[in-house]
């Protein structure tokens, strides 16, 4: 396999070799190698959609960068830098998404929209999602290592209709977080309520 390279108007000119190694330092191998495989699926599935497949392997390499950010210092930076405090009723799986992206443009240096755009929404969905947007959000799902029978329905699903593979992740969220009695964040159900009217 040709070796990626990303165009410098989307790194801010550094190299992957260069942002792989900002990522070690932020992540475990386990987190590290996930992304790895986020990149490859997002740029495979940009590919087969249509979508620029740079932007795509960017936004999935990076999707993950702030995941293992200590709690304490996501409070912080919700709190000192003009974001939404009502964050602070959520935790890291929320954050690393939303916030995450405040440690990538300030880190990586990485700071085109659409790139940061899909990141955001990665853990959350958005009703106003994007085609790159659900690229993201359906790569983290399906990627390689995911074998539950509900990764493999969305990646079967994948193969010719984003939107059914986001609606099967959206189902598959949901229904975790109300088994388990966790909080849904509101964006969440807005996005699933969005994309469940969407006429084919």
């Amino acid at each position: 396999m040709t070796q990626i390279e990303y165009p410098a108007a989307l790194t801010n000119g550094r190299q992957r070799s260069e942002i792989l190694a900002l990522m070690q330092n932020r992540l475990d191998d386990q987190r590290y190698q996930h992304c790895l495989r986020v990149e490859k699926t997002a740029r495979e599935l940009a590919k087969r959609f249509g979508q620029d497949v740079d932007r795509a392997g960017l936004a999935g390499l990076l999707h993950d960068y702030a995941k293992q950010i200590p709690n304490n210092t996501y409070i912080d930076v919700i709190k000192r830098n003009g974001f939404d405090l009502d964050l602070l009723n959520y935790n890291r799986g929320v954050w690393h998404g939303l916030v995450g992206t405040w440690f990538i443009k300030q880190e990586v240096g990485v700071t085109d929209h659409l790139v940061i755009q899909a990141i955001e929404r990665h853990t959350t969905g958005d009703p106003d999602m994007s085609t790159l947007d659900q690229i993201i959000f359906v790569a983290d799902f399906i990627e390689p290592a995911r074998e539950l029978p509900i990764e493999a329905k969305a990646r079967v699903a994948a193969q010719t209709n984003m939107r059914e593979a986001t609606l099967i992740e959206l189902e598959n969220t949901l229904q975790y977080l109300i088994g388990q009695r966790k909080v849904v964040y509101p964006k969440t159900l807005l996005t699933y309520n969005a994309f469940i009217q969407i006429k084919e």
